[in-house]
């Protein structure tokens, strides 16, 4: 399971470059959100933790730390919070502000799309390596 999550994860992330090159701001922060969710999802069921049915799975992260190798959860409070920041970013980038009106492409700009694609290769850098590593051990 975790193999296919990150396989799925690094796939959505190899797309974003599509939506980036096509100026998709909105499209960039909506994907990156998928491919970090997947990414860390992947990384708690390779140490045997069932992720939560949710969009942000930082409680998981910090409810679990201890069964990380040390470089993974010493970078724990700023996956959790990667995870959260784009999991609330998620619904606005797909459906904009429907209370005020304001459609995704107004929310949301180049920065935020960079931002977001540094986000993804920070997440992305930290859970190939776990999954590597641990694979490697016969976890």
């Amino acid at each position: 399971m975790a193999r296919g999550y990150l396989a799925r994860a690094i796939a959505r992330a190899s797309a974003l470059k599509v939506y980036f090159d096509a100026r998709c701001w909105p499209d960039v922060v909506r994907e990156s959100q998928e491919a970090v969710e997947l990414f860390l999802k992947a990384a708690l069921r390779r140490v045997g933790v069932e992720p939560a049915r949710t969009h942000d799975v930082g409680d998981s992260l910090r409810a679990s730390a201890i069964r990380f190798p040390e470089f993974f959860a010493s970078k724990i409070p700023d996956l959790a919070y990667v995870s959260a920041v784009l999991a609330g970013d998620r619904g606005p980038a797909f459906y904009g502000d429907e209370r005020r009106g304001i459609p995704p492409d107004q929310l949301f700009n180049q920065s935020d799309a960079e931002r977001a694609l540094e986000q993804v290769s920070f997440v992305r850098e930290l859970c190939v390596r776990l999954l590597e590593e641990t694979e490697d051990k016969g976890a």
